[in-house]
């Protein structure tokens, strides 16, 4: 039987989800340049302590993925959606008259935990409403949208903050979660197709089992390291290493973002338009982290003294690696979708997941200690990482489903070409003979899990 497909500009609904990003996305940016600060002021706490809350409610959080992962496989993705983004306003709201450490501790872990379970969600949520190249279009709007939030957001937050003071600070945060109620609402229109198969009893014993797949999550550990690096090092190494203007910090971060939302839409079609699988523009994108961060390694041994050239060097590097984070950003999350077996998606979502999130909790004190050492020995190790990616990607791209790893262009009428999933023939006008007897849907699927865990 073929199975619902749309493409994005006939999905019910089909803005939705990049707006409701966009919206949510507005909300984060506006606290999380300058989270220290910003619980500092609207809990009174010391910063010692909001730190020490926050990094361990953010490891906690950890623990409600696998249970996120269920819920999604359960009641579908956007109910979960749903009730994350109720969580994360109301968390915002509250954080205000949290002023105690327990209740701020309180408040901290439900959001963190909800922060955590929502991009797994998300990307379930992608695979529920498209199928082959389409997925790569609606992520690549929906990241590029977010991003836009995010620039708009802290701008936005950064105004508040110049005219109220710290009471702007306390203004952020309830304008934050207004921001999660509204992307809420905005979400309503898009309807999910789902998958009709009984689902599975086997819970994460699939994803632990499916090799392929554990490869491109061990992979993508990697390569979230690369992200992290934009947060963490890149400051530490502007300010401490190179010496440079602190100006030149937030610069980064605004042609990262600009570019992140300008340029999104466009470079993923270019590299969809031109049939790159999407291990190997994975991996292309790993490359030129490591071509950004090779030249960082260049700068932080030459040391320029001229402000303007130092500028110049260090916008370079920040096109650069932005350039592949986009190429590798959309590739990379829709292989994971795309290869999860659709009635159990919303585990390895979940699993996929985990990756981003240990990357950033290990990466401030990985690149710390290394730059204790020598500023120069974090991008060495990031270059070694993005190289084991690639190698990784590659060489699981054989072990991973065909449609998972060549994204099938959708036709003019909307259907994608053959695939796993959709593999029924478009009608023709001349007789066909009668097809040979095809194994039901419950053997297709033994079949299919067979083959992906037997490598």
């Amino acid at each position: 039987m073929k199975e619902p497909h749309h493409r994005p500009d006939r999905i019910p609904g089909r803005w939705a989800l990049p707006v409701a990003a966009a919206v949510s996305g507005a909300g984060t940016g506006m606290y999380v340049p300058f989270t220290l600060v910003f619980f500092h002021h609207v809990t009174g706490l010391p910063f010692t302590v909001v730190g020490a809350v926050l990094t361990v409610t953010g490891l906690s959080g950890l623990g409600v993925l696998p249970l996120a992962g269920a819920a999604v496989d359960r009641y579908g993705a956007k109910r979960v959606q749903y009730v994350l983004y109720g969580v994360r306003a109301t968390g915002f709201a509250l954080y205000p008259f949290a002023h105690s450490l327990t209740a701020f501790a309180a408040v901290a872990l439900v959001t963190a935990a909800a922060d955590r379970a929502f991009p797994a969600a998300q990307q379930a949520l992608v695979g529920e409403v498209t199928q082959g190249a389409d997925r790569d279009r609606l992520q690549a709007a929906t990241r590029a949208l977010q991003n836009a939030g995010n620039g708009a957001g802290a701008l936005l937050a950064s105004l508040v903050i110049a005219f109220a003071g710290p009471t702007g600070y306390t203004c952020a945060a309830w304008g934050n979660a207004v921001s999660f109620a509204v992307a809420a609402v905005l979400l309503r229109p898009l309807r999910p197709v789902r998958s009709t198969a009984p689902r599975r009893r086997d819970g994460y014993r699939l994803v632990l089992t499916d090799r392929p797949f554990l490869v491109v999550t061990g992979a993508n550990f990697l390569n979230a390291l690369n992200y992290s690096a934009l947060s963490v090092l890149f400051p530490l190494f502007l300010l401490e290493w190179l010496h440079a203007p602190a100006a030149l910090t937030g610069s980064a971060f605004t042609v990262n973002t600009v570019l992140c939302a300008l340029a999104g839409v466009w470079v993923g079609s270019r590299v969809r338009r031109a049939g790159a699988r999407r291990t190997r523009a994975a991996a292309l994108g790993g490359i030129l982290f490591s071509a950004a961060f090779a030249a960082q390694i260049v700068l932080g041994s030459l040391r320029p003294a001229s402000g303007p050239a130092l500028g110049l060097a260090l916008t370079a590097v920040i096109v650069v690696y932005t350039l592949g984070e986009l190429i590798h950003s959309p590739a990379a999350e829709v292989l994971a979708v795309s290869a999860a077996p659709e009635d159990a998606r919303g585990r390895y979502t979940a699993a996929y997941q985990m990756s981003w999130s240990l990357a950033k909790a290990v990466a401030p004190s990985l690149f710390t200690v290394l730059f204790a050492a020598d500023g120069r020995l974090p991008w060495a190790l990031l270059i070694a990482t993005s190289a084991a990616a690639a190698v990784l990607l590659i060489r699981a791209e054989r072990r991973l489903p065909a449609e998972a790893v060549r994204p099938v262009p959708a036709t003019a009428g909307g259907s994608a070409g053959p695939s796993t999933s959709s593999a029924a023939a478009a009608s023709t006008t001349a007789p066909a003979p009668p097809p040979a007897p095809a194994p039901s849907a419950p053997q297709a699927r033994a079949r299919s899990a067979d083959a992906r865990v037997a490598v």
